[in-house]
C-alpha cells in the first residue's frame, strides 16, 4: 500500500496575500524567499465591466466527454506588443491585469473556460451526474481557471527562472492546488505551461495555467481504466522499471526523469516523485526544494536540443480531488512536436481521428540526445 499522504505544508519563507481585482475576481502575490518587494500592493484602479457569463458543456455521446463553449474567449489578447503585456506589473499606459510590482503572481482568468456559478439553474451535480450518458445534455462549465504569471518579464519560460524563482512557483502549485480541492465542484486539479507559438500561446509573457475541472478528465479516466486492471502499485511498477533503464534523464534524492517506454511525441519526458504523493499539496518542502533544480535542468535541457527554443506543454498530471487519491501518483508529463531542427509533427489521420499513435523516434534515441543536451546546458547555465 503507499504511504500516507503526509499533512498540507507551506514554506513560510514564501509570503502571499490575497487582492481583489476591479472586476470581483481573485489576485493572490506569492513573493520570493529573497524578496524586496514591499508589504503593501496597490489596488487595481481600473474600470471593468462585468464578468461575462460563465461557459456551458456539451456532452459528446458517442464518447461520454464534455465540451466547454467559451465563446468569451474570443476576444483575448493575441500576442501584443511587451508595452501592453496584459501580464506585467500595471504602468500609467498599459492597465494590465496585476496592479503592481511582483515575483509570481496567480489571478482568476478574464474570460475562462471553467467559472464561477452564477445565477443558474443547471449546474452540475457531481461526477455521477456528468457520467451519466444522452443525447443533448447541457451543463453549466462550473470550476476554475486561473493564471500563473512566473515573472514580471515580458518574454521567457519556466526555464529561464532563477532557482528561488522556480521555487515560488511550485510553492503557489502547491498552495493553489490545495485551496482549488476544497471547492465541491472542482473534481480534479491541473496546473500547466504552454510555451511556444507552435503549441498556439496568445502571450510571450513567462505564465502558466491551472485548470480546475468540474468532472475527471478523459485522460485520467483512462489511466483510472489502467490502475483497475494492473493494481494500486501501477505507478511504483513503472517508476522501478524506468530507473533500472536506459531512458533516465536526471535523478535525485526524490525525483526520476526519464523518457518513457511507449513515448508518443518526438520529444516526451515524464518525471515523478519516488513515493505516492497524489498532488502538489502532498509533497513535502525537501521535494519542492529538489524539484526547483531538477526542473530547470530538465527545462534548459529541452532548450538545448537545438539552436533556438523547443516548444512544448509540460502538464502536472494530478489525482482528482475526491477519489483515487491512494493510486494515481502525481507526475510530469512534458511533450513537444518538434522532431528535427526545422520539423514538427502534425496528429494527422491515425492520431487526430483514430488516437492511434505513431512515434517518429526511438525512445531511446530521444533520451539519448536529451541526456547530451541536459549536459550541455549545466555547463552553459548551471542551476
Amino acid at each position: 500500500m503507499p504511504e500516507p499522504t503526509d499533512p498540507f505544508v507551506i514554506e513560510p519563507r514564501i509570503a502571499s496575500q490575497t487582492h481583489t481585482l476591479a472586476d470581483g475576481r481573485e489576485l493572490i502575490y506569492f513573493d520570493d524567499v529573497d524578496s524586496s518587494l514591499p508589504e503593501t500592493r496597490l489596488p487595481d484602479a481600473r474600470e471593468l465591466a462585468a464578468r461575462p457569463p460563465t461557459a456551458s458543456m456539451r456532452q459528446d455521446v458517442l464518447t461520454g466527454d464534455w465540451v466547454s463553449i467559451a465563446a468569451a474567449r474570443q476576444n483575448r489578447v493575441m500576442l501584443p506588443p511587451a508595452d501592453l503585456d496584459p501580464l506585467a506589473p500595471a504602468s500609467p499606459t498599459n492597465p494590465s491585469e496585476i496592479p503592481d510590482q511582483y515575483d509570481v503572481a496567480v489571478f482568476e482568468n478574464k474570460s475562462p473556460s471553467f467559472g464561477p456559478l452564477l445565477a443558474d439553474d443547471n449546474q452540475p451535480e457531481g461526477v455521477e451526474d456528468l457520467a451519466t450518458i444522452g443525447i443533448g445534455r447541457t451543463r453549466t462549465s462550473v470550476g476554475r481557471c486561473e493564471v500563473v504569471a512566473f515573472s514580471p518579464a515580458s518574454t521567457g519560460s519556466f526555464g529561464a527562472l532563477s532557482r528561488t524563482r522556480a521555487r515560488t512557483v511550485i510553492e503557489a502549485w502547491a498552495r493553489r492546488t490545495h485551496a482549488l480541492s476544497q471547492f465541491d465542484a472542482i473534481a480534479q486539479v491541473f496546473p500547466f505551461e504552454n510555451r511556444g507559438e507552435q503549441i498556439g500561446v496568445t502571450l510571450h509573457h513567462p505564465h502558466g495555467q491551472i485548470y480546475s475541472y468540474p468532472y475527471i478528465t478523459p485522460r485520467t479516466q483512462r489511466l483510472i481504466d489502467s490502475v483497475e486492471q494492473y493494481g494500486p502499485s501501477l505507478f511504483a511498477d513503472v517508476l522501478a522499471s524506468e530507473q533500472a533503464g536506459e531512458r533516465v534523464l536526471l535523478q535525485g534524492e526524490h525525483w526520476t526523469a526519464f523518457v518513457p517506454f511507449a513515448a508518443r511525441w518526438p520529444v516526451e519526458i515524464h518525471m515523478m516523485p519516488h513515493r505516492h504523493v497524489p498532488d502538489f499539496a502532498g509533497t513535502t518542502l525537501e521535494e519542492r526544494d529538489e524539484l526547483a533544480v531538477l526542473y530547470l535542468r530538465l527545462l534548459r535541457g529541452v532548450d538545448a536540443l537545438y539552436d533556438t527554443p523547443t516548444p512544448y506543454i509540460a502538464a502536472w498530471h494530478q489525482a482528482p480531488t475526491r477519489v483515487h487519491r491512494d493510486d494515481i501518483r502525481l507526475h510530469l508529463q512534458i511533450t513537444s512536436p518538434r522532431r528535427g531542427a526545422d520539423r514538427l509533427k502534425y496528429l494527422a489521420g491515425s492520431e487526430a481521428a483514430m488516437g492511434a499513435w505513431i512515434g517518429d523516434i526511438p525512445p531511446e534515441t530521444t533520451a539519448a540526445n536529451l541526456r547530451a543536451a541536459i549536459a550541455r546546458a549545466d555547463e552553459e547555465n548551471p542551476v
